[in-house]
């Protein structure tokens, strides 16, 4: 998305916004970088126990996570650490992070970007994940590399 392109006022009322599946998450996009001419992303996510991203970094975003209900642990720095509910958390680009459901519940959490471009990530990805059979992790991998999003270990 273009900076360049016109933002314009944005009211998403709940469960209105674009969603989709993606990575086993339930993900909703409330504002998108269409609307906000390219200066963020937001949506909500919705974790199932157990889940999260690998360790991995981002070279174009930085990213935003306010935990709005659930139980979550997020990686920086080398460890984990527990956070709960109303934390708001700020993972600058270049840094290795994560997070996982550590609960026994579904994870809700209210994710920015900035800036926009995350939704054509995922986008592309729920495109793989909705073909016959398991994903192609390689794909998916090397679609994450195009967006700037590199996997590690801890």
């Amino acid at each position: 998305m273009s900076s360049a392109s016109v933002a314009i006022p944005v009211i998403t009322p709940p469960g209105q916004g674009r969603g989709m599946s993606v990575f086993g998450d339930e993900v909703e996009f409330v504002i998108t970088g269409e609307q906000t001419g390219g200066r963020f992303t937001q949506w909500i996510e919705t974790t199932h126990p157990g889940g999260g991203p690998p360790p991995h970094y981002h070279t174009r975003e930085d990213e935003n996570f306010y935990v709005i209900e659930g139980s979550v642990e997020f990686f920086q720095d080398g460890q984990w650490t527990a956070v709960p509910p109303g934390t708001a958390v700020f993972m600058p680009k270049g840094v290795v992070h994560s997070f996982r459901n550590a609960g026994s519940t579904p994870l809700k959490m209210l994710i920015t970007t900035v800036p926009s471009g995350f939704e054509t990530f995922f986008d592309r990805c729920a495109e793989e994940f909705a073909k016959p059979g398991a994903p192609d992790m390689e794909r998916l991998v090397a679609i994450a590399g195009e967006h700037g999003i590199h996997f590690v270990h801890p």
